[in-house]
């Protein structure tokens, strides 16, 4: 067996430690460093991201929840409302100096024990149109000179106006008179009174929005067919005359018939008004109160938790259902709700034809060149320009200039008041799609770049063209890949506000875009949208602190319906990857 001599220096060198064979130069060169560093901040994302959900899911879930309703007695104050929130502060040394001695002694008291630190409460008191204000603030010290109770028979009146008022119930009157004095008969009276009122006031609202609604919509198309045939004709013509006659006649058809919905209305009103209900607030005003102007009330500190969880259900399903009210700090949001959704709709409907056929030429017929490269470059750099640039862009070309030509040849009966000259919902959709434009353009041409070579030539060999080859083979496979963009598209598009500021949305819309009157789809209307809603209940609400749970109501409503239409991309994706892999076996 041949023996290897192997040199002593060698020897030696192996023998001899090196610094780059040390402990520290090992982990560098597995990249420990590295790994720890980026899971690390992989862990400290995804803590901020769970952690900003789980605020917006807390915050969002619990403003329905009905709260006990406290009353402060002090010899020259009195408050009573429910605790909304309450904070530690630092009292100014000049507002002690402003207090009276017996209110500054317990302030300085209690600021001895606390370390200067004072606690306060924050309390929703309502009774706008007597106090001015809907929110006070209340120390501790303050309710340490008086005395602090839960009233029994504290009742939280939840009005379509002025918010909440909050009192004791004095007397249940009909027509004027007492019907009841004692809180209890009070109160089963308008537990018996309230529904049939409640019923009556949901008539009269659907007979003013949808029968004079109607009888309005059809005495304005006749006006407008008149004037249309003014100004094909003029006034002289046959049919200008004939068609006058005939509008005359309808007029007089619909005012008619407007008269007798009046009629009704006024009726129903003269009912509901017959009943009200006498309050007394914690200061010793009293209040007559209409129960149709009542959407809501129970006695808060005589609740159970099936009682709470009633008054939580219902104030949810109003919440998802109803119409806002209040400056859209209270009532529902589902107006915001129809309006992001069919938004959102139609913007995919423009966006992924469009992002498609563009991939296409670029991946499959194309040659490569200047000028494609130039145009994939534009297009990587479209995904960076402000959103805001975008709603500049739709004003001024689909608003103004699609939409004017649009009324100058189809509506010029209707000018100078635009129909698609202005804000809508259309003209909000286009603007987005052209701002998600690029994600669906670059998810479709990695995906149709993703499609195997073989597979077209394959197809090529078998006979099938370029287009067939696309239509039958690479386009079913490269389908899952193009949802993908689909969905990032609608998860972008859904949450933006800038543009839609400029191309439709509005605080509150009084007519969904989809109605009962033909054409049914009304893509000209302006429409209101949960991303807009939360702009505006969080900096244009006259009433900040009672709009801040609704903002976090509004954006978990949004993030829900966010994640539902991406789950149902994913399920579409699923099944259609599932269907491409059988016809590809």
């Amino acid at each position: 067996m041949t023996q290897v001599l192997i040199p002593r220096k060698i020897q030696i060198a192996r023998e001899r430690p090196d610094s780059r064979d040390s402990p520290g130069r090992l982990l560098s060169a597995y990249a420990e460093p590295s790994l720890w560093l980026t899971g690390g901040a992989l862990v400290i994302a995804l803590a901020m991201m769970f952690g900003l959900l789980a605020l917006i899911l807390v915050e969002g879930t619990r403003t329905f929840w009905p709260l006990r309703v406290v009353q402060w007695e002090q010899p020259d104050l009195a408050v009573m409302g429910e605790i909304t929130r309450k904070e530690w502060f630092r009292p100014d040394p000049q507002s002690l100096q402003k207090m009276p001695p017996e209110l500054r002694k317990s302030f300085e008291d209690y600021m001895n024990k606390h370390g200067g630190w004072v606690l306060r409460y924050l309390v929703r008191t309502g009774n706008y149109e007597l106090t001015n204000e809907h929110f006070r603030w209340v120390s501790e010290p303050e309710t340490r000179l008086g005395k602090t109770t839960w009233p029994q028979w504290a009742v939280v009146f939840e009005r379509v106006a002025w918010g909440r008022f909050y009192g004791f119930p004095v007397a249940f009157l009909i027509d004027g008179k007492p019907q009841a004095t004692t809180p209890s008969n009070i109160w089963d009276n308008f537990l018996r009174c309230h529904p049939e009122v409640r019923r009556r006031f949901r008539m009269i609202r659907r007979l003013e929005t949808r029968d004079l609604g109607d009888i309005n919509h059809e005495l304005e198309t006749a006006r407008l067919r008149l004037r249309a045939v003014e100004l094909e004709e003029g006034k002289q013509s046959l049919r200008y005359r004939r068609l006058e006659t005939i509008l005359a006649q309808t007029e007089k058809e619909l005012h008619q018939r407007y008269d007798a919905v009046r009629q009704e209305i006024d009726q129903l009103r003269a009912e509901n008004a017959r009943y009200a209900i006498r309050v007394r607030t914690a200061d010793g005003q009293e209040k007559d109160i209409a129960l149709a102007d009542i959407v809501r009330a129970y006695p808060a500190n005589q609740l159970d938790l099936w009682a709470r969880c009633q008054v939580y259900l219902s104030r949810v399903w109003e919440f998802l259902t109803d119409d806002p009210r209040e400056a859209n700090s209270e009532g529902g949001i589902f107006p915001a709700i129809f309006g992001t959704a069919f938004l959102t709709l139609l913007m995919t409907i423009a966006v992924v034809p469009l992002g498609v056929l563009a991939a296409l030429y670029l991946r499959e017929y194309a040659k490569g060149g200047v000028l494609v490269s130039g145009l994939r470059i534009a297009i990587n750099n479209l995904a960076g320009v402000p959103s805001i640039v975008f709603g500049v862009f739709g004003l001024g070309f689909f608003c103004y200039l699609v939409g004017g030509s649009i009324d100058s040849v189809f509506f010029r009966a209707r000018l100078p008041n635009p129909t698609f000259g202005t804000g809508g919902i259309l003209w909000a959709s286009l603007t987005l799609a052209l701002l998600t434009l690029p994600v669906v353009i670059v998810a479709t041409e990695e995906a149709l770049a993703a499609v195997p070579r073989s597979v077209r030539e394959g197809s090529y060999a078998c006979g099938a063209t370029r287009w067939q080859t696309l239509r039958r083979v690479v386009l079913p496979q490269a389908f899952p890949g193009i949802l993908t963009g689909t969905i990032l598209a609608m998860a972008r598009g859904a949450g933006e506000v800038a543009p839609l500021m400029l191309t439709g949305a509005v605080k509150l819309a009084p007519e969904l875009p989809i109605d009962h009157r033909f054409p049914y789809i009304h893509l000209q209307r302006s429409f209101m949208h949960l991303g807009f809603h939360i702009y505006d209940l969080g900096f244009q609400s006259p009433n900040s602190e009672a709009a801040k749970p609704m903002v976090f109501s509004t954006t978990l409503v949004l993030i829900l319906l966010i994640v539902a239409l991406n789950l149902w991309a994913f399920a579409l994706r699923a099944r259609l990857r599932r269907a491409a892999q059988v016809l590809h076996l």
